[in-house]
C-alpha cells in the first residue's frame, strides 16, 4: 500500500509541475528532474517503471490531454492552443495528436458529441431489423461509393497540388538575385533587399532556410533548377531580378517547386525606396502563405519589425553589409566605416550598431592579442539597448564572450538568438563548436552539428564540405551512432582523400564497429608514419599501446609526444598526464611518474566539465585507493552528455583494471553504461521527432 501511494504521490507531483509550465515548450525532461529534485537518470527511470513511458513521452501525453481540455471547454483555435500546450509548430502539435487520439484536434468537440450520443442511446437493433435494411443499405452504400469516387475526381487535381504542399518539408533557398541596374554600384541595394527578405523567412520556425555561404555559389551558375534544389536538398527555391531607379525599386520574383520544376507564385513589384521594408516584409509572407507555412503571430511580429525609418541610414547598412561579404581586413574595416554612417543617420540603429561589433570580433578571430575587445563590448551593449530582440544584438554581445573567452556566458545569448531566428546558421555553427571543445556536451554537439549540416547544405568548396561531414561523423561517433558515423567519415573522404583528419577519425568508427585494438593500433601506425610530427596521432598511438599494457612502445610514443609539445610550448592533451605518469612508473622511472602524477592533479584543480568525477575517479587508482575510486564513478554514472569513447574504451585502461576485483565494481560500471544508453535512446527520440536523424 505503501508502494502505491508513493507511486500516485510521484506521478501527481510530476504532473503538476508539467502542467505548471505547460506552454513552456523549452520545458522538457532536464527541466522536470530539476524541479523534482532528482537526476535525470533517476527520473527517466522511475516514469518508464510507474507508466511504461519515456520522460518526454510522459509530458507529450501530458500536454496533449490539456490541449483535449482546451479544445473542448474553450473557442481557441487548434493553432492557438499549440502553443498554449508548449508546441511550437502547430503542424507537428497536429501530428502527435492524431496519433494519440486517432482523430485531428478539429474533430474533438465532434467526436465528444458523437461519443455522448452512443451513450444516451438506448434503442435495441434487433437482427430482423438489421437483416431487413441490409438490402437497402447495400444500395445506399453503393449510390454514396460513386457519388464520393465523382466529388474526388472532379477535385482531384485541387486536392493533390493542396496535398503534395501539405507534406512536403518546408525547405527553401534563396538564389543570389540577378541585378538589372545599368549602373553595377547598385548590386548591394539588391543584394541587400534578397538578404533582408531571406531574413525575415528565417525567422519562421516551420521553415527550414538554406543559408547564405551555401547559395552564393549559384551566382552565374548554369545548373538548372531540379540540380540545383538536389544539391541544396531543398523542395522550393526562390528566383529575383531587381534595378533600382532614382527613388524606386523595381524586383520580379518567383517561388519554384523544384520537383515540379515550375513557378507556384510569381509576382513584380514596383516601390517607392522609402516603402522598401514593407516590399521585404510582403515578399516573406507571400513565400510562407505560398508553401503553407505554419506563422505563429510572434514570428509575424519579428518580420513586419522595421529596423530603422531612415532610409538613408538603411542605404549606409546595405553598403556595409557588401562590404562585410568580401571577408577580408580592409573590407571589415570599410565594413565599419558604413555602418558608422549609418548610425549617424538613426542614433538608434541597433542592427547597424551589431554588425559594427561582429565586425571587430571577425578583426581579432584567431588572434592572441586582442586589440578590439573594449569597442566589440561597447557596440554589442548598444545593439542590446536599443533592441533586445534582434537576434544580431544577441550574437553581437555572445562574441563579444567568446572572444574575451567566456565561453559559457555566450551560450544563452546564442540560444536567445535562434529563438528569434530558429534558422541563423552562424548561431547553429557557435553552438555546435562550442559544444564539441569547449563546453563538453555531445548530445547538444550532435542537434547543433545536424541543424548545421542542414542549413550549410552546399559549402563554396570540396576541401570545406569534407570538413563539415567530418564534423558530424565526429558528433555522431560522440553518441554512439556508429552506422551513420560511418557514412559520414566516408563521405568526408570523398569530397577530400587528403582531409588530414578524417582517416585519423575513420580508424576510431571502424574500432566502434569491430572492436579490434590491434587493428585500430596498426591503422594509426600507419597514419603516424606519414607525419611524426602530429602530436595528435603520437599521443593516441601510445595510449593504444598503454591499453595493450605494452609500456615500452608506450612510452615510446608518449616521449615523441611530449618532445613535440615542448617544442610549440603547449600542453595538447592534458587529462592524458595520468597515463603518461603511470606509463613512466611502470617502467620504474618514480621521479618522472611524480612530475606527470602532479601536472594531472593541477590539471583536476580546474576541470569543470561533465568528466570530472571520472577524472577524479582515475586519480584515486592511481593512489590505491578503491573505495574513493567507485564513490567517483558512481557520480559520475549521473552525468549527461558524455562521449561513446568513455564506454568503448573504459574496460581497456590498465588503472581501471585494479579495480576488478572490487564487490561493486560490476554494477557501477554497468550504471555508467546504461546512463548512456538511455540518453542515447532519449537523443534518438529527440532528433526523428524534430526531423534531424
Amino acid at each position: 500500500m505503501t508502494t502505491s501511494n508513493s507511486s500516485n504521490s510521484f506521478l501527481s507531483e510530476a504532473k503538476s509541475i508539467v502542467l505548471d509550465n505547460i506552454s513552456n515548450e523549452q520545458f522538457g525532461v532536464s527541466e522536470l528532474a530539476e524541479e523534482m529534485n532528482m537526476s535525470r537518470s533517476s527520473l527517466l527511470r522511475k516514469i518508464k517503471k510507474q507508466t511504461s513511458l519515456s520522460a518526454s513521452q510522459f509530458i507529450r501525453e501530458l500536454r496533449l490531454q490539456k490541449a483535449a481540455d482546451l479544445l473542448l471547454e474553450t473557442e481557441l483555435t487548434a493553432s492557438e492552443i499549440s502553443f498554449e500546450v508548449g508546441f511550437s509548430n502547430p503542424s507537428y502539435f497536429t501530428k502527435c495528436y492524431r496519433e494519440y487520439y486517432g482523430y485531428p484536434p478539429g474533430e474533438t468537440k465532434t467526436k465528444n458529441e458523437e461519443e455522448w450520443d452512443a451513450e444516451q442511446k438506448n434503442e435495441v437493433v434487433t437482427k430482423e431489423t438489421v437483416l431487413k435494411n441490409t438490402n437497402a443499405n447495400r444500395y445506399i452504400i453503393a449510390i454514396t461509393a460513386i457519388s464520393i469516387i465523382a466529388i474526388i475526381f472532379f477535385f482531384k487535381d485541387q486536392f493533390t497540388s493542396s496535398e503534395s504542399i501539405a507534406n512536403k518539408e518546408k525547405s527553401v533557398a534563396f538564389l543570389p538575385f540577378e541585378n538589372l541596374s545599368e549602373d553595377n554600384s547598385n548590386l548591394y541595394f539588391i543584394n541587400g533587399v534578397m538578404e533582408s527578405s531571406r531574413n525575415n523567412l528565417q525567422k519562421i520556425k516551420d521553415l527550414r532556410v538554406i543559408s547564405k555561404t551555401s547559395t552564393e555559389k549559384y551566382r552565374n551558375n548554369p545548373k538548372t533548377v531540379s540540380e540545383i534544389a538536389k544539391e541544396l536538398k531543398v523542395n522550393y527555391l526562390i528566383e529575383g531580378s531587381g534595378q533600382k531607379i532614382g527613388n524606386e525599386v523595381l524586383l520580379s520574383i518567383q517561388l519554384i517547386d523544384a520537383e515540379a520544376d515550375s513557378p507556384i507564385w510569381s509576382e513584380q513589384y514596383k516601390y517607392q525606396l522609402d516603402n522598401v521594408f514593407e516590399l521585404q516584409n510582403t515578399i516573406a509572407k507571400k513565400i510562407a502563405f505560398a508553401i503553407e507555412a505554419n506563422v505563429t503571430p510572434k514570428e509575424l511580429a519579428l518580420i513586419d519589425k522595421r529596423p530603422t525609418e531612415n532610409i538613408i541610414a538603411y542605404d549606409y547598412y546595405l553598403k556595409g553589409l557588401e562590404n562585410q561579404n568580401e571577408q577580408s581586413e580592409s573590407g571589415l574595416k570599410k565594413a565599419i566605416l558604413n555602418f558608422e554612417k549609418a548610425i549617424e543617420e538613426d542614433s538608434k540603429y541597433a542592427n547597424a550598431y551589431a554588425q559594427i561589433a561582429i565586425c571587430y570580433y571577425y578583426l581579432d578571430e584567431n588572434k592572441i592579442e586582442k586589440k578590439y575587445l573594449d569597442q566589440l563590448n561597447e557596440y554589442a551593449d548598444n545593439a542590446l539597448l536599443y533592441d533586445s530582440t534582434s537576434e544580431l544584438s544577441l550574437i553581437a554581445k555572445a562574441l563579444y564572450y567568446l572572444n574575451s573567452s567566456d565561453y559559457k556566458l555566450a551560450v544563452p545569448y546564442l540560444e536567445k538568438a535562434l529563438d528569434y531566428n530558429p534558422n541563423a546558421s552562424s548561431v547553429v555553427l557557435f553552438l555546435s563548436n562550442l559544444y564539441s571543445r569547449v563546453i563538453p556536451d555531445t548530445n547538444k554537439y550532435l542537434t547543433y552539428a545536424l541543424k548545421g549540416i542542414k542549413l550549410n547544405i552546399e559549402a563554396n568548396d570540396r576541401v570545406s564540405k569534407s570538413f563539415i561531414y567530418l564534423n558530424l561523423s565526429n558528433a555522431l561517433i560522440q553518441n554512439g551512432f556508429t552506422k551513420k558515423a560511418s557514412e559520414y567519415i566516408n563521405e568526408s573522404l570523398r569530397y577530400n582523400t587528403n582531409n588530414p583528419y578524417a582517416p585519423y577519425l575513420k580508424n576510431f568508427i571502424d574500432y566502434a564497429n569491430n572492436k579490434d585494438l590491434k587493428a585500430l593500433t596498426g591503422k594509426m601506425l600507419m597514419e603516424w608514419e606519414k607525419d611524426t610530427t602530429r602530436a595528435d596521432i603520437t599521443q593516441e598511438l601510445a595510449k593504444l599501446y598503454y591499453f595493450q599494457e605494452d609500456y615500452d612502445k608506450a612510452l615510446f610514443y608518449y616521449e615523441k609526444y611530449i618532445n613535440t609539445l615542448g617544442t610549440n610550448r603547449i600542453d595538447l592533451y592534458p587529462a592524458e598526464n595520468i597515463k603518461i605518469a603511470y606509463t613512466y612508473k611502470k617502467m620504474g622511472f618514480s621521479s618522472k611518474a611524480e612530475q606527470y602524477f602532479n601536472k594531472y592533479k593541477d590539471y583536476l584543480d580546474k576541470d569543470e566539465s561533465i568528466y570530472k568525477d571520472a577524472a577524479l575517479a582515475v586519480l584515486y587508482l592511481y593512489e590505491n585507493k578503491p573505495d574513493k575510486a567507485i564513490e567517483a564513478y558512481d557520480k559520475f554514472s549521473l552525468q549527461d552528455g558524455f562521449q561513446y569513447w568513455v564506454i568503448l574504451f573504459m574496460n581497456e585502461d590498465p588503472l581501471l583494471k585494479l579495480l576488478k576485483n572490487h564487490p561493486k565494481y560490476e554494477e557501477t560500471i554497468e550504471k555508467i553504461k546504461m546512463q548512456f544508453w538511455e540518453q542515447h535512446k532519449n537523443l534518438k527520440e529527440t532528433l526523428e521527432e524534430e526531423k534531424l536523424l
